[in-house]
């Protein structure tokens, strides 16, 4: 291997490792950021070279506030990922999304306020489009993939994003949805905009574990109905995903690879050595 990747996946709660890889070796990364949750599984899949990262740790250590994430894209970025393929497990907000579905979210609601979410600041600025968050080619192949699985698979939805740890309270779960949102999360904007600001397109499989709390047929949920369920579809979720690697390693490049050309605000002898430096990884020429 290579040492690089071109397809990074991101495992959520109950998906901890992607069977099936060969030639598999962990690299332990620093960044200018910090450390990554953990370190890098690097292997190949039917000759795609893919990065896996656990983005709560084995063992699952991080709240979702306390995610790296700033390191962990950084980290995949570096090692020259083009597409990113996060999976993430939310409460619906619709009757038609049931528990053990998976849904291929494609706009997120951003309802975090304890987090880093951009690479920049402290010298540098930069402002990236977000518009449409999610890559529908990705998507696309996704569909096309989940075919040769069993549970539903969903195409479309908002995906509002709370700090959490907490779950939603019932008012909270009835506004998000009236806003129209179809799936509660705790995770995937942040990883979202910073793939964005990294170049990478993504996508999201949101694995649904339960109906959060405004469903009265349904009991409010808890850790262990969220774990249940987590674990019931980690088998479905790691097929799809290994079924999905060969379509998304065939879309080749990503069109957002260049977005930072014109999205630096800062003149450019204005910016400090060290923002240089600790943004490099950002501006590889792959």
């Amino acid at each position: 291997m290579s040492g690089r990747a071109t397809l990074g996946v991101i495992g959520g709660s109950g998906v901890y490792d992607i069977r099936g890889l060969e030639e598999v070796r962990e690299l332990e990364l620093t960044t200018p950021y910090g450390m990554p949750s953990d370190p890098i599984l690097l292997g190949r899949y039917q000759g795609v070279d893919v990065a896996f990262l656990p983005r709560h740790g084995r063992g699952h250590r991080f709240t979702p506030t306390e995610v790296p994430y700033r390191a962990n894209l950084y980290a995949l970025r570096s090692l020259g990922v083009q597409r990113l393929l996060s999976v993430s497990a939310v409460g619906s907000l619709c009757e038609e999304y049931a528990p053990g579905d998976f849904v291929m979210v494609d706009q997120f609601v951003d309802r975090t306020y304890r987090r880093e979410q951009t690479f920049f600041g402290d010298g540098i600025v930069a402002h990236v489009p977000m518009g449409d968050p999610v890559d529908p080619q990705m998507v696309d192949a996704v569909m096309e993939a989940a075919a040769g699985i069993g549970p539903r698979v969903h195409r479309g939805g908002a995906y509002v994003c709370i700090e959490g740890p907490q779950f939603s309270t019932k008012a909270e779960s009835e506004l998000f949805r009236s806003w129209g949102c179809k799936v509660v999360g705790m995770t995937n904007v942040t990883e979202a905009k910073l793939a964005r600001e990294a170049g990478m397109s993504f996508a999201c499989i949101a694995m649904v574990t339960d109906y959060d709390c405004w469903h009265d047929d349904h009991d409010h949920v808890d850790v262990a109905q969220v774990i249940a369920v987590a674990h019931r579809n980690a088998e479905n979720v790691r097929e799809l995903v290994r079924l999905s690697i060969p379509r998304l390693a065939a879309l080749g490049e990503s069109p957002w690879r260049r977005v930072l050309d014109g999205a630096v605000m800062t003149r450019p002898d204005l910016i400090p050595a060290d923002a240089r430096e600790r943004t490099e990884a950002l501006f590889q020429r792959d």
